[in-house]
């Protein structure tokens, strides 16, 4: 589903892809955390090795996928992993999830209910909520020379200054811009509405410059006006606010959520449950997204924020915003669907 998108949410790097760890080197004061690549602040790993003694080894992945097939091929040294929301769905239909009852623990108390968005886990009984973002448009205001507020007023701009932009290289994504543009659901399966998002999608190709996630350092030198990208990129707004822009789009925009889940064969359950109650800590959430300008679910922490991401309501969307965010669900079978109208746009001259 969605290639790299972790990745690229916060700092742009490339993902590493780490070998699974051998159970036999999981010992009784280790803890091995498998997350999306540059997910995490390596300042929050410090604290919890400082005060519990317990070695954290880290691991990544790029892509749900590539996780979820990781775990299926039989590795065995995992103890937490960090699925987006419909992935979790699925890892709990496999019975690959811990119930851990972290929501009876008293930190569980800091965290906004609206994140509670797996339908396996209505209660928080598994996992508990990690980051979430929006996927947007970062732009550079000095190619454009305007500010803008969405994806027409980003094509009608380019059309008329014969300039390009990217998008990213997703398919869920991708499509799911031309089902907002259209009026539509981003998790509908309906043909006749992904032809329309594809033929959406389409028209735009001859000012698209590339399907690429590698596009920030192109809107940062204005080698583009703008590219379809992850509220991450508001590191780079806040090292150039007089030239760039992150917006949420006024037609609507795809949210992602991680959360924090414990593997059934997890070596050091003890260990894991320990770091998942750390996370509840307001401190720890903070130092986070300090690091990373991604959202957190836990509402004392955004308070201890740096003041230009506890101000910025590009990483803390209003409640108003907040309405026009649609999350990936699971599809099943529907998948095949999309994959018809992505090659439809891959293909198109």
């Amino acid at each position: 589903m969605t290639l790299f998108k972790g990745a690229f949410r916060h700092l742009g790097l490339v993902a590493l892809t780490v070998m699974a760890l051998p159970a036999a080197t999981a010992l009784a004061e280790e803890l091995n955390i498998y997350n999306w690549g540059e997910y995490i602040n390596p300042a929050v790993l410090q604290k919890f090795e400082e005060e519990t003694k317990i070695k954290v080894n880290l691991s990544t992945y790029s892509s749900n996928e590539e996780m979820l097939a990781k775990i299926q091929g039989g590795a065995t040294g995992y103890d937490i992993v960090f699925p987006s929301v419909h992935m979790q769905d699925i890892m709990a239909k496999l019975d690959l999830l811990e119930k851990t009852n972290i929501n009876t623990y008293e930190g569980f108390k800091n965290i906004d209910p609206q994140f509670l968005r797996a339908k396996s886990d209505p209660n928080g009984e598994y996992c508990l909520p990690y980051a979430f973002g929006t996927v947007g448009i970062l732009y550079n205001r000095k190619v454009l020379g305007k500010d803008i507020i969405g994806w027409k007023d980003l094509i009608e701009t380019v059309k008329a200054k014969n300039l390009k932009f990217t998008l990213l290289d997703d398919m869920r994504e991708v499509l799911g811009v031309g089902l907002m543009l259209n009026g539509h659901a981003v998790n509908s399966t309906d043909p006749g509405e992904l032809q329309q998002a594809a033929d959406t999608v389409i028209a735009m190709k001859p000012y698209v410059a590339a399907f690429t996630y590698d596009s920030r350092p192109m809107v940062q030198s204005g080698d583009i006006a703008a590219a379809h990208f992850f509220v991450g990129a508001m590191i780079d707004v806040f090292g150039n606010p007089k030239d760039l822009g992150y917006v949420i789009p006024e037609e609507g925009a795809t949210m992602y959520q991680e959360d924090m889940c414990i593997l059934k064969s997890a070596p050091n359950k003890d260990n894991a449950l320990k770091f998942m109650q750390f996370y509840t800590k307001p401190e720890i959430a903070a130092l986070n997204v300090s690091q990373q300008t991604n959202g957190t679910a836990n509402v004392p922490a955004r308070q201890l924020t740096p003041d230009n991401i506890k101000n910025s309501t590009e990483i803390n969307p209003t409640d108003e915003t907040m309405k026009r965010l649609q999350i990936f669900e699971d599809l099943g079978a529907g998948l095949r669907q999309f994959d018809r109208a992505w090659t439809k746009v891959k293909t198109a001259q």
